[in-house]
């Protein structure tokens, strides 16, 4: 079943000369959840932090660290983002051929399990391990860079997974990642996510505009899950409104 609606503010957009200020002063915002990118340049076209980033940025805040491994293999970096603080670690069905090993794995050091699909992967791909996972993350943009547009497409994406966890019975949350603002929010919530990563929109402006950032996002969400005029779309409409 859908859970509560919650904000990840992805601190990939946060100003990095100050990264543990900005962790509390996002979280005091409002901000749910930490949304924690790691990219290996390989994976992915881009570079960011390890797990002793992580681990200086965990004394900062008490809010759950949601860690996307944009790496391959990911097998190896599961134990220390564990150890690090994380408390789900996100790994790609495209990055590894033992996906449900590494489910594993990451249940086996304690913490959360998620599956990230990237743009072109279908629903197919979580189907034999969705009882394994806790987490199901749909990449709205494809993964490397922060501040993209978001696809249209992946919102029958998000429309399907959603009514794929619902049949399975499971508490799974859905999380959706690349170019959630004020406008897609709603959009993506209105087609079943109930987590929103958010970068930019949550980092816009600095400290003093996060609390209204937050709360901005957090509204659009939650009218699109009610269907509030103009913000609840099907997936086959909204090609216009995101373009």
């Amino acid at each position: 079943m859908q859970q509560g609606l919650r904000i990840a503010a992805s601190v990939l957009a946060a100003d990095f000369s100050r990264l543990g200020e900005e962790v509390r002063a996002i979280a005091d915002a409002g901000a749910d959840w930490l949304h924690v990118d790691v990219m290996d340049g390989h994976f992915v076209p881009n570079l960011t932090i390890g797990a002793g980033v992580v681990a200086a940025l965990r004394p900062h805040s008490t809010r759950p660290f949601d860690v996307h491994l944009m790496v391959t293999p990911p097998d190896p970096y599961v134990e220390p983002f564990a150890e690090a603080g994380a408390d789900c670690i996100t790994v790609h069905a495209e990055a590894g051929a033992h996906l449900h090993r590494t489910l594993q794995r990451i249940k086996g050091a304690g913490k959360r399990a998620g599956v990230a699909l990237n743009p072109a992967t279908p629903v197919s791909a979580i189907e034999p391990v969705l009882g394994d996972v806790d987490l199901v993350l749909v990449m709205s943009v494809n993964p490397g860079f922060g501040g993209q547009t978001f696809i249209a497409s992946q919102l029958g994406k998000i429309e399907a997974l959603r009514a794929l966890i619902d049949a399975g019975g499971r508490a799974v949350d859905l999380s959706v990642d690349g170019g959630i603002d004020e406008r897609t929010a709603g959009l993506a919530a209105g087609v079943g996510a109930d987590v929103l990563v958010a970068g930019s929109a949550s980092f816009a402006g600095g400290p003093s505009a996060y609390p209204g950032n937050v709360a901005r996002l957090r509204a659009a969400g939650e009218a699109g899950r009610t269907g509030s005029p103009g913000t609840r779309a099907r997936p086959r409409s909204i090609g216009a409104a995101v373009s």
